[in-house]
This record gives structure tokens, sequence and C-alpha cells, in this order.
């Protein structure tokens, strides 16, 4: 989970997946917190199921 993709890309990981923005990676205290527990779900889920992914050169998971 990134918060800077190319950052990511240039030190070789294989699976990336982006998140919201640098002081919230995994969050948005602008949201009301039903929906950003939706948001940090979403993200927890899109991480899993990168690591149950066979991937052979590096992949972001950037799909909804």
């Amino acid at each position: 989970m990134a918060t800077i993709v190319p950052i990511s890309l240039s030190v070789g990981a294989n699976r990336i997946i982006p998140t919201v923005s640098i002081p919230h990676p995994l969050g948005n205290p602008t949201l009301d917190p039903a929906a950003e527990k939706q948001l940090r779900r979403h993200l927890v889920e899109k991480a899993l199921n990168a690591l149950q992914t066979d991937v052979t050169e590096q992949t972001v998971f950037s799909g909804e």
C-alpha cells in the first residue's frame, strides 16, 4: 500500500496498492465515520486481493 506510487515502482515493489494521501494513507478525515470505515475496508480488501494474485512483474492494483 503506497501513497506515492512512483517511489514504490522505483524501488521495485511487486504489488502496489495506491492509497488516499500522504497524511492519511488509509483514511479520509473529511468523511463521516461510516463512509471512512467503508473506504478503509475497501483498501484493505484490495490489498488482500493483491496478495492472492499471481504477478510476474510490478503490478499497480488501481481499479475499483
